[in-house]
């Protein structure tokens, strides 16, 4: 009798700096500058609040994150931690739910990237640059993992280049106009004046948009060496590093800025805080990027997509032969980075950058309520001091469950019933293939490492 073919399996080559890169490149430096002076007016000039506030939140559901990934270290990240944690039907939906995520962020970062290239070029069409876009970034991830983590820390190099000479320049601008007063001053964190707590929940929901994508460190948990150390620990850092920087950088342009009223262009305010401090070269060099963050990003968001679906594959959710293949060369699920690839493509051409935003979140915070709700299940089966079980297995990830819901609630009507037709699909193919619901949907152990 032939032994049984060996579970196609990725390779352990990613250290937690490697992830750290990874999930900020994924979230972007740069991520608060679309946000800056949306946030700044519903805020009342508390966007830096917002952030802080939005940071404290989602490092709860990091918690959760880290802590389902100490239990179940593989590929799949919410998908795997709701299957084994709760149900494997809830586990499915949530894969569902959150390849929505996952495919939105590529296609998302194709279409700004195409739209800014037709405005530089728009002799030639917005098809061709969303194709090349596309194909750039389907051929970083095909080359595999190692090339992909490279390419990231080059990424991130060139965005912190420009990030750093920002800061240095509002600095020098804001000293020179008021000396230290003007750097320091507490009215731009809170002034009692302006504040109101309803301004500040409304802006803290657009703020959370600034950490979307953290959870794309735990899709490459199979991928880590010694993951149930390294991806709670990594997952946490990416939401601490990158709302810490985006603190700085929303507080020094509130400074620069400080009159949010009188912005030419409320979604691309930033652009005109940068231009202030830096002149044209510094205006221009904040466009260019932008670009390259959302390369980035589109490039991080396909590998998380394409190693979900390596797991829903290899569960034998999804059809195994197809999306349960590994390149044995490159130790690159090839299949599915060609598929995400094209759905990516596909989605640039026919929806909005609007209507992309808006369906982001959907996906995304049904995902981080079902794992709060897997790490309240499971907190029994970490070995742990009581006391610490309940503050950190019970309390931490209810908070972080009753934030992400009503964020989840406030979510524009068009893009719930876009989501709610997704989740339906998703459904109808359940019950097909687990025959109502009566059959068990196949699971396989990768607690490894």
């Amino acid at each position: 009798m032939m032994d049984a073919a060996p579970t196609p399996a990725l390779r352990r080559v990613l250290s937690v700096w490697d992830l750290i890169f990874y999930g900020i490149v994924l979230i972007q430096p740069i991520a608060p500058v679309g946000i800056f002076g949306i946030a700044s007016r519903i805020s009342h000039g508390h966007a830096v609040a917002a952030i802080l506030a939005a940071m404290a939140a989602m490092i709860l559901t990091a918690w959760s994150y880290g802590r389902m990934a100490a239990l179940y270290p593989a590929a799949g990240s919410a998908y795997t931690y709701v299957s084994r944690g709760l149900n494997a039907h809830l586990g499915f939906l949530t894969g569902w739910a959150m390849f929505l995520d996952y495919l939105i962020i590529p296609a998302i970062n194709i279409i700004y990237v195409a739209l800014t290239f037709q405005r530089l070029a728009p002799e030639i069409p917005y098809a061709v640059w969303a194709a090349a876009t596309s194909g750039s970034i389907t051929l970083m991830n095909l080359r595999g993992i190692r090339s992909t983590a490279r390419a990231n820390e080059g990424l991130l190099a060139v965005m912190s280049v420009v990030i750093v000479a920002f800061m240095v320049l509002a600095v020098r601008y804001l000293f020179a106009r008021s000396g230290w007063h003007g750097v320091f001053a507490l009215s731009s964190v809170y002034n009692p004046e302006m504040f109101q707590w309803r301004a500040l929940g409304a802006a803290t929901s657009l703020a959370a948009l600034t950490y979307i994508g953290f959870d794309g460190v735990t899709t490459l948990a199979e991928e880590v060496r010694d993951p149930k150390r390294t991806v709670p620990l990594a997952t946490v850092l990416v939401c601490l590093i990158t709302g810490v920087l985006s603190a700085v950088e929303i507080y020094l342009a509130q400074r620069v800025w400080p009159d949010y009223n009188t912005f030419r262009n409320i979604e691309t305010a930033f652009f005109d805080v940068a231009g202030r401090v830096g002149g044209p070269w510094l205006f221009q060099a904040v466009a260019v990027l932008l670009i390259i963050a959302c390369l980035g990003s589109g490039l991080t968001g396909q590998a998380g997509a394409a190693r979900l679906l390596l797991s829903m594959g290899r569960d034998r959710v999804l059809p195994s032969s197809l999306f349960g293949h590994v390149n044995p060369r490159t130790g690159t699920p090839t299949w599915n980075v060609l598929f995400v690839g094209a759905l990516a493509l596909a989605s640039s051409l026919l929806i909005s950058y609007e209507h992309a935003a808006e369906l982001l979140n959907f996906g995304a915070f049904l995902a981080f309520m079902g794992v709060n709700l897997a790490a309240i299940r499971t907190l029994h089966r970490l070995q742990e001091p009581r006391r610490w079980r309940i503050w950190c297995g019970a309390i931490t990830p209810t908070l972080g469950f009753v934030f992400c819901l009503v964020i989840w609630l406030s979510l524009p009507t068009p893009a719930k019933i876009a989501g709610g037709a997704w989740i339906t699909a998703g459904l109808v193919y359940a019950a097909l293939k687990t025959r109502g619901f009566r059959v068990q949907l196949a699971t396989v152990d990768f607690n490894q490492g």
